[in-house]
């Protein structure tokens, strides 16, 4: 990844409502969130809402499908991985101890809506 894309990326997730929304789409999963629903979750305004998945959209992280009259909004687990793969790509350097919780947090299994022993 360049690092202008990152910066992008970044940037996109440095505001408030924009952070909140990425994170509600990464919780809902790939079946996705329609645009009304988000509204009224984060309690956001639909034109603020509108010109924030614009954003996220621009920046790599969310993508959208029609289905029927409503818009449903999806993260981009592929342009937040390569975010992340670039954040860590230079970790450790030879000390994989300063890497080991990031590695741990990103390979848990609820991440991938797996369910985790208890």
């Amino acid at each position: 990844m360049e690092s202008h894309i990152a910066i992008k990326r970044l940037s996109a997730l440095a505001q408030d409502s924009r952070l909140a929304v990425f994170r509600l789409l990464v919780q809902a999963g790939r079946q996705g969130v329609p645009a009304g629903e988000i509204a009224r979750s984060l309690d956001i305004t639909p034109n603020t809402l509108s010109a924030q998945l614009t954003i996220l959209t621009n920046a790599g992280l969310v993508t959208s499908r029609r289905v029927g009259r409503s818009i449903i909004y999806t993260a981009d687990y592929d342009g937040m991985g390569e975010l992340l793969a670039y954040l860590m790509e230079d970790c450790c350097q030879g000390r994989p101890e300063v890497c080991a919780p990031l590695a741990a947090i990103a390979s848990r299994a609820a991440c991938c809506g797996q369910s985790q022993p208890s």
